[in-house]
């Protein structure tokens, strides 16, 4: 068996755990310290929202030995008709211009200006595409409503096969994914794409099969708990979560590694700009997924039973029991005193020597020599 397999063996066992429900309360610092950075990004920079959502222009237009990033916008710039500082992204065989939203005659100079500085065959070489505001306004409308119906069905789903409390963790675990993915893209300045929200419910129902997972094994647990005194909802919940360690871990390992190709190799190395959007979706929700199923969703679940009256009263008696463990396992010393007349002259004395403990000594006790003449041979008196 392999070292990995060992390790997981003896988590499941119970042989070894980590205290992941213990330690909420540094999981939470660490989740809040995230969120208080992804909401103040959000705040201040904003998503840069693509062409689909807000509306424009895009030109698009292969690429030549030497051609920088500004020198695509400058083109672009060039023809006097675009007010905005344009958008622009490299594909895999050219580049991707966005713009605001242009009348066609506009279109036609911006071609003419391109197809000029960039020393193109000819005009038709730039690819002009137009996209209106109230086509972006209604896929946006729409991602929401899928979004909610997502969310109320995970909540009906959650609440019949466990248990209310049980729901409300999953949904404050995906709300957690949600946002911190979100601030993300506020911080890196992705184009947010349509491609962004197919990854973003994709990523949402990765983490909550991950969460899953991870309750129905605390349910397990906790079947009979209160029956018994051997362990808290927490250290159940704590017990469950090691259990599942391993395989969270390499089903995370596993999903990631195909998605961190798309972004690091196809978007970073290749430059195909049209996979990153789906990509760092895919990669910092996952990510995000696999961390709230483990440290928020579980420590939230044991947060809100240890609440319930028949959860304290299981915690204090295993306190109890504890305590009653440990004062068994101390050494006890039996300290007794016998009476004074049955206890001889030297055993007395080495009585008071030893505290109180009582001495006794094996063997016939020993007669003390009558009076008489001491050292004088028996016999008749010498006359």
């Amino acid at each position: 068996m392999s070292r990995l397999g060992n390790i997981g063996g003896r988590l499941h066992r119970g042989e070894i755990s980590l205290d992941f429900v213990g330690r909420q309360k540094t999981w939470y610092a660490i989740s809040g310290l995230i969120l208080v950075i992804s909401v103040v990004s959000l705040l201040t920079l904003g998503l840069n929202f693509g062409v689909e959502f807000k509306g424009g222009t895009v030109f698009q237009f292969p690429t030549k030995p030497g051609v920088t990033t500004s020198d695509a916008r400058d083109a672009v710039k060039s023809s006097g008709v675009v007010k905005e500082d344009p958008i622009v992204q490299k594909t895999g065989t050219g580049w991707r211009v966005q713009t605001e939203s242009l009348s066609s005659t506009d279109v036609t100079k911006v071609q003419d200006s391109v197809q000029q500085r960039l020393h193109l065959a000819k005009p038709d070489d730039v690819s002009p595409q137009s996209v209106g505001a109230s086509w972006g306004k209604d896929i946006s409308q729409k991602a929401l409503e899928g979004l909610l119906v997502f969310l109320v069905a995970i909540i009906i789903y959650l609440s019949i096969a466990f248990e209310w409390r049980m729901a409300v963790a999953a949904i404050i675990a995906l709300a957690h994914d949600i946002l911190i993915t979100v601030g993300v893209y506020s911080l890196v300045q992705f184009e947010v794409t349509p491609s962004s929200v197919v990854g973003l419910l994709t990523i949402l129902g990765y983490s909550l099969y991950d969460t899953v997972v991870v309750f129905d094994k605390v349910r397990e647990n906790t079947r009979s708990l209160t029956t018994s005194n051997t362990m808290t909802y927490s250290q159940a919940a704590n017990l469950a979560v090691n259990q599942t360690l391993v395989r969270s871990i390499n089903t995370s390992i596993i999903a990631l590694l195909p998605v961190a190709g798309l972004l690091f190799i196809g978007a970073g190395v290749l430059g195909a700009g049209t996979l990153k959007d789906l990509a760092l979706v895919l990669f910092v929700g996952m990510l995000a997924g696999a961390y709230s199923s483990i440290c928020i969703a579980t420590p939230i679940v044991a947060d809100l039973q240890e609440r319930q009256e028949k959860y304290k009263t299981l915690a204090k008696r295993v306190a109890a029991k504890a305590n009653s463990a440990k004062r068994k396992a101390k050494p006890e010393v039996e300290v007794a005193e016998l009476p004074q007349e049955d206890v001889p002259d030297d055993e007395a004395e080495a009585s008071s020597v030893g505290a109180g403990v009582r001495v006794v000594q094996n063997g016939p006790r020993q007669q003390p020599r009558r009076g008489g003449s001491k050292g004088r041979p028996s016999g008749k008196k010498k006359r």
